[in-house]
């Protein structure tokens, strides 16, 4: 088929293929959305601090200071993501990335402190809604998965001193770190600081307060190894 032969091509994957059988009008829709995508992407290029491939943009994305953000081959921005690349590293998007709908990638809290950037390794795929906070930077490996909804923070507000408010104690700044080939399971929230090692699952809904040996299993609130995969 076609569009199988030419995404394969796309992704340098000569093992890549359909598992279903999809109609010519299913084909027809596909097509029609990621030709309009490319057209908006086309657009977007020439204002990037560098883009090696082609750029599919969804409707209603929001690129802020795009001449810090970095591409690989085969950008995917689904509608409605929004990022602001502003920091000291920008934001660096290896070979096929995406990010699905509704995703917020920032990392610069208030101007007054400039974050670090976030950096997101080839081939990892984004789901929906996703809130990736990389004032203190955010490291993703190659091969994640994210499910829908999930919370990355690398910056905690300091509060020791009660003589004064909260919002004038500053912040503490820690960088976050995904290894390669995880999964990050629906609605969970990784806290700064903490590191993930390689091949390790993360269960829905967890809040990982401690960084995670490669290949573990983990899961509940605060997140606990339950076992090793």
């Amino acid at each position: 088929m076609f569009i199988e032969n030419l995404i394969r091509k796309l992704k340098n994957n000569p093992d890549y293929k359909w598992e279903s059988a999809y109609s010519f009008r299913d084909l027809l829709g596909i097509t029609s959305v990621r030709l309009v995508q490319l057209t908006r992407g086309l657009l977007l290029k020439p204002f990037l601090k560098q883009s090696s491939g082609f750029v599919f943009l969804g409707s209603n994305v929001k690129v802020q200071h795009a001449y810090q953000l970095s591409a690989g081959k085969n950008l995917i921005l689904e509608d409605n993501v929004s990022i602001n690349a502003l920091s000291a590293n920008g934001i660096i998007l290896g070979d096929d990335v995406s990010i699905a709908r509704d995703g917020i990638l920032f990392c610069t809290g208030i101007i007054a402190q400039k974050g670090t950037g976030i950096t997101i390794g080839n081939r990892t795929g984004i789901s929906a809604r996703v809130y990736l906070a990389g004032q203190g930077g955010i490291t993703i490996g190659n091969d994640v998965i994210f499910g829908p909804n999930v919370q990355v923070f690398s910056e905690n507000h300091n509060y020791a001193d009660q003589e004064k408010m909260i919002k004038e104690q500053g912040v503490t700044k820690n960088p976050v770190i995904i290894g390669n080939n995880c999964w990050i399971g629906a609605g969970a929230t990784i806290l700064a600081g903490v590191i993930i090692g390689d091949g390790c699952v993360v269960a829905a809904g967890s809040v990982v307060t401690k960084s995670v040996p490669a290949n573990s299993i983990v899961a509940g609130v605060p997140a606990k190894v339950l076992k090793n995969r």
